[in-house]
């Protein structure tokens, strides 16, 4: 009785410290709560089954070796002049993080669509003169090529410590029916082969500094969120593009880390000028057939949806820009970062239930009242 009253108050007490950690660490980057969650669920597993306090004092040497293993990871590496290449710097995410990296003393090249839009003004504007604009439409190889003639003249012989391929499309969310060919291959274009190509054209000079290549997916490209086809695949592809090209760059000391953000408010989803351009596409590229099934109310009802996208999220990015510091920065990034309220549950939740579980309860969660197509309400 004495050993279990012993083992019962040793792992209440560990699990209360590990609370208290996690209250302390809840900003940090790489996943921290879930990692002190899991610590804090052995112990509680240990005042269950645990059969002596041999084996929960076991538990506990192993809980502080994965503590002292990751608090090692969070040692942060000297910036020392590191060049950072951000694309997408016009807004949202690639827009803060270069001013972020920039108060971090980080010799910044900033990647955008617009060389004389505001974004890039803004940037000009507001940074240090460590920062640099480069005109770098990703989808076109001569801009990227002249980029990097740009890059390397104003390194010499210094490598570029880090790239970030941040630029990205939404497109028009829609049933994946109805999304024009021209959109998926546009999602694809820019979220997926223009981000291969960069990180091709760049990797010479990554290598040269063992540096870090970190790529910004999505939650959608591990969620299958409805009226997200083409958006989601290109997000899934450049995951699979990273996690492999992890592994092969290991030999060369470059380390890669995938960026899934869920649940931020940027302008990703575009203009409203925008969104009529995507839905003349869809109304243009319906055959008859598909036109008379779905109906034309349902089919503008979509528009309602990328709305709601563009109104929805939390508008503090700094989270992401926390995990993006972090996978350039320090000493051991991690593999993958899923900063945002819902990402990482989600990411468990979509990886661990059963199919029709998780269909269920990703309609409840994820409602969009844009009505029914036009042959159902008939059946119905």
């Amino acid at each position: 009785m004495s050993t279990f009253s012993g083992m019962m108050w040793l792992c209440l007490a560990v699990t209360a410290a590990l609370g208290i950690v996690l209250c302390k660490l809840k900003k940090s980057p790489g996943q921290v709560g879930s990692k002190v969650a899991c610590l804090v669920g052995l112990w509680g597993g240990a005042y269950l089954f645990s059969p002596s306090l041999f084996w929960g004092l076991m538990l506990f040497l192993l809980s502080c070796l994965l503590m002292c293993t990751y608090f090692s990871s969070q040692e942060f590496l000297p910036v020392d002049q590191k060049a950072v290449l951000i694309t997408g710097g016009d807004s949202g995410f690639g827009h803060a993080l270069s001013k972020y990296l920039d108060q971090l003393g980080f010799t910044v090249f900033v990647g955008v669509l617009h060389e004389k839009g505001p974004g890039a003004e803004e940037l000009r504007r507001t940074c240090s003169e460590r920062l640099s604009v480069l005109q770098m439409d990703i989808t076109d190889s001569q801009q990227i090529k002249d980029a990097h003639s740009k890059v390397v003249e104003k390194l010499q012989n210094r490598g570029l410590w880090a790239l970030v391929n941040n630029a990205g499309i939404i497109g028009l969310p829609a049933d994946g029916e109805l999304v024009p060919m021209t959109n998926y291959k546009q999602c694809m274009a820019v979220n997926f082969f223009g981000a291969v190509e960069v990180t091709k054209t760049f990797l010479p000079l990554l290598r040269k500094s063992k540096g870090r290549l970190v790529n910004i997916s999505s939650m959608a490209g591990g969620v299958p969120f409805e009226k997200m086809a083409a958006y989601s695949s290109s997000k899934a592809a450049l995951t699979m593009f990273s996690a492999i090209l992890r592994q092969e760059l290991s030999q060369w000391e470059v380390k890669v880390s995938v960026i899934q953000p869920g649940g931020f408010r940027t302008n990703i989803s575009g203009t409203p000028e925008t969104w009529s351009k995507l839905e003349r596409d869809i109304l243009d590229n319906l055959t008859p057939e598909v036109l008379e099934d779905y109906g034309q109310d349902y089919i503008l009802g979509q528009l309602d949806f990328l709305k709601i996208i563009s109104r929805s999220g939390s508008p503090d990015v700094s989270p992401v820009l926390r995990d993006i510091r972090h996978a350039v920065s320090a000493k051991r990034p991690c593999a993958l970062y899923s900063p945002g309220p819902m990402a990482f549950p989600m990411l468990c939740f979509v990886s661990f239930s059963p199919t029709g579980i998780f269909d269920y309860f990703n309609k409840k969660m994820c409602h969009f009242t844009g009505g029914v197509p036009k042959a159902l309400t008939k059946q119905a």
